[in-house]
């Protein structure tokens, strides 16, 4: 298959049809498509409809050690290929992805629901990642000076921490792959990539797109399966593995990194988010309100960095949630295929009986949906975009990460309670402030706790900047400069005076 985008089908089921046909099934180990060594499978499902979209071979934990065999094999001359030619792979790759970016877009929305703007505006966010990262592979810096006492000199350099074991959430396909394989392939790393089950299709393609953009054999293994413990487990245990990069919950992140530290591995976690969204009664509310329908409604709600605490000043309190409600409120749900269609179905019907669960406790405990609050009848698991007032400090809703179109208001009354409640969390990803005072953005972004912090502003990811969170929100950097050092380790060379004979 070539990457160009053939002359569409007739109808938009057929167009589906030809795009799903075109995604690999097999598993990829050592640069082959192959299937699973016991011949399983599992079925990927479109949330919009319950019905399969495509069946996929799913890995055993024998297919798991040889593509990690695979990995460590191709892992020395892909160390020492010239950090042009890898710049030069990343970059084709973005070309590529950016020819194919209806395809991209079509399959991200029919695995995982989004709306079709919302995955293009995936493909352009995750395609970005290829370009930064091939401009950063020839600027991976080392350094070289004389020693303080100004006698033998100093050399340091980065090389490629080896191999990795990537493992990808199923909230956005391609960009989460795209920002761990990017960077791992800048540095000189080859990769295992598990890919979410729910959302596998999406890497499928893209790992023949990097192949298609000359990566060589083996650099890049993909193990999509059924079970993630299963792939994790016994390569975890393997001396080989060198690192690992998670992207999902905590709970599950904590147990990665206690597994991880039987080989002390290096370790990237990018894990769970309860994202506080701050309007002082200095903001102009018309463009907060703006700010957080992007804030809690991108993705429909299911992102780490999603908006999941509406904390209103109370003079304005009112003012803004009529704003908030009514906005919400005017949102249409659909399959993300139908052009009218602004919310997406959530991933599948266990997390939106999570989210009810939470909405509904809210209400016993005092709150009052504005707006929403129940499921969408019908096929697919579609969920009301939903504003709930006068919710209690205390409620689980403003403790846990609903990952749905849930929207919790609460009030505060000074600078310094908006501080304490927005801190009040023991995740720490990413905050959102709204206010025409500079100096009071920049005094409470100083004093809340969180790894980004966005100033009038709803969305703030971007491939040039660092992402990650403090506390139990994770540890390390994807993007931006940082994102190379997560598949880089440090070494120092100690060089004899030159001028001693």
């Amino acid at each position: 298959m070539t990457v160009e985008s053939a002359v569409l089908p007739a109808t938009p089921l057929e167009r589906e049809a030809s795009l799903l046909a075109s995604v690999p099934t097999g598993l990829l180990v050592g640069g082959q498509w192959v299937d699973a060594s016991d011949g399983g499978t599992f079925d990927v499902r479109d949330p919009a409809t319950g019905e399969v979209l495509a069946t996929l071979a799913s890995a055993t934990s024998e297919d798991a050690v040889a593509a990690l065999e695979a990995a460590c094999a191709a892992q020395a001359s892909w160390a020492r290929t010239a950090p042009r030619v890898r710049a030069e792979i990343l970059r084709r790759a973005f070309d590529l992805v950016t020819a194919r970016s209806e395809d991209f877009a079509l399959l991200m929305t029919l695995e995982m629901g989004k709306p079709l703007a919302e995955a293009r505006g995936e493909v352009a966010y995750g395609a970005e990642f290829l370009r930064w990262f091939s401009e950063e592979t020839v600027r991976n810096y080392g350094r070289f000076l004389t020693t303080p006492e100004g006698k033998n000199r100093i050399l340091v350099q980065h090389k490629p921490v080896g191999p990795c074991l990537l493992i990808t959430p199923w909230n956005f396909p391609l960009a989460m792959a795209t920002r761990k394989v990017a960077p791992a392939v800048a540095a000189g790393c080859t990769m295992v990539l598990k890919p979410a089950k729910l959302t596998p299709l999406t890497s499928q393609l893209f790992a023949q797109t990097m192949m298609e953009a000359g990566l060589p054999a083996g650099v890049l293994n993909v193990v999509s399966s059924s079970s993630a413990s299963g792939i994790s487990g016994p390569l975890l245990k393997d001396s080989r593995l060198r690192k690992v990069s998670f992207t999902g919950s905590t709970p599950v992140g904590k147990r990665l990194m206690t597994e991880a530290s039987r080989h002390v591995l290096r370790t990237s976690m990018e894990l769970g988010g309860n994202a506080p969204f701050i309007v002082f009664e200095d903001a102009d509310l018309d463009k907060a309100v703006e700010g957080a329908i992007a804030a809690k409604m991108r993705n429909m709600g299911e992102a780490c960095t999603a908006a999941n605490r509406f904390l209103v000043q109370e003079s304005v309190a009112q003012e803004f949630t009529r704003k908030f409600a009514a906005a919400m409120g005017a949102l249409a749900t659909g399959r993300g295929t139908d052009p009218a269609s602004q919310v997406g179905p959530l991933i599948d019907d266990s997390a939106r009986e999570d989210v009810h669960a939470l909405v509904r406790a809210a209400i016993d405990a005092g709150a009052v949906a504005l707006v929403g609050g129940a499921h969408v009848d019908g096929p697919g698991y579609f969920y009301q975009p939903t504003v709930l007032a006068d919710v209690p400090n205390n409620a689980e809703i403003l403790n846990q990460e609903i990952f749905g179109p849930v929207a919790p208001v609460t009030t505060f009354s000074t600078e310094q309670d908006a501080i304490q409640l927005a801190n009040a969390s023991e995740y720490g990803l990413a905050a959102y402030l709204y206010s025409r005072d500079f100096n009071r953005l920049l005094r409470v972004a100083e004093q809340i706790e969180f790894g980004m912090v966005g100033f009038n502003a709803g969305i703030i990811s971007n491939a040039a900047a660092p992402f990650g969170g403090v506390k139990q929100s994770g540890l390390g950097r994807e993007g931006g400069s940082e994102g190379i050092a997560e598949y880089t380790t440090t070494q120092y060379i100690g060089i004899a005076d030159p001028y001693e004979n």
